[in-house]
């Protein structure tokens, strides 16, 4: 647990500070390659399965129950090993979106940078590490199965008059801002498939702030963010 903030800023990572979609059109080309396209199709079907299970995206998780089917076994395809390098290896900070650390060093002015995710305990910690992410931070780093369900937790860890949650989903922010009501600042940059998709556009309520992609954030002066009322958004000292 750490001091009291007046402000806490809570940045998701996935199609928010980095393009997984484009993480995710790398891996299938590889498989594709790799293994063809029947075995890629194979490999996204157990991949779906899994996140229905889990309630989130496990690769490598998908990529063991690929492992143990038993067609795969007869056909003793050690290329396979080469895929969860690929994943392991992944050069991730080449897929941070333009000026997404820029973003994180803005906001440190104003208050305390954490990262909140969602995700499984090995590959999301190493994607958000090799990214540079993790530093940006200064090791501020929360990975949860339902990060929405986990807000007692948060604000436990990291406590503040105010916080901001960064995100491209709108039903995150929807659920986060259902239970901190006024507490909470919502900021939704329209950037990957989940922002883009008009269902989702229509099925919740629009956030506080939004921003065509996510360096735009660089350029807005805290001071006037919606919600400041609840705290002082003034420049802070490191602390």
């Amino acid at each position: 647990m750490t001091a009291p903030q007046d402000i806490v800023f809570l940045l998701d990572v996935d199609n928010t500070l980095l393009d997984n979609d484009q993480i995710i059109a790398d891996l299938q080309l590889h498989l594709v390659r790799e293994f063809g396209a029947a075995s890629a199709s194979r490999y996204w079907a157990i991949f779906e399965h899994l996140r229905s299970e889990l309630g989130y995206a496990d690769y490598l998780g998908a990529l063991q129950r690929y492992r143990s089917d038993a067609e795969f076994e007869r056909s003793d395809d050690l290329r396979l090993l080469q895929m969860s390098t690929f994943l392991v290896d992944y050069p991730f900070a080449e897929r941070l979106y333009p000026r997404a650390l820029d973003v994180i060093r803005r906001l440190s002015v104003y208050g305390r940078t954490v990262i909140l995710s969602d995700g499984d305990v090995v590959f999301q910690p190493r994607k958000i590490q090799r990214s540079g992410l993790w530093d940006s931070v200064s090791g501020r780093v929360l990975i949860y199965i339902h990060k929405e369900q986990m807000l007692e937790s948060v604000q436990l860890q990291y406590p503040a008059r105010h916080y901001v949650m960064v995100d491209d989903k709108l039903r995150i922010l929807a659920a986060m801002k259902n239970v901190m009501q006024d507490r909470l600042t919502t900021v939704f940059p329209r950037q990957g498939h989940y922002a883009l998709d008009p269902a989702n556009i229509a099925a919740y309520p629009v956030a506080d702030l939004s921003v065509e992609r996510i360096g735009d954030l660089v350029d807005i002066d805290m001071r006037v963010l919606p919600g400041r009322e609840s705290a002082a958004l003034a420049p802070q000292e490191k602390s």
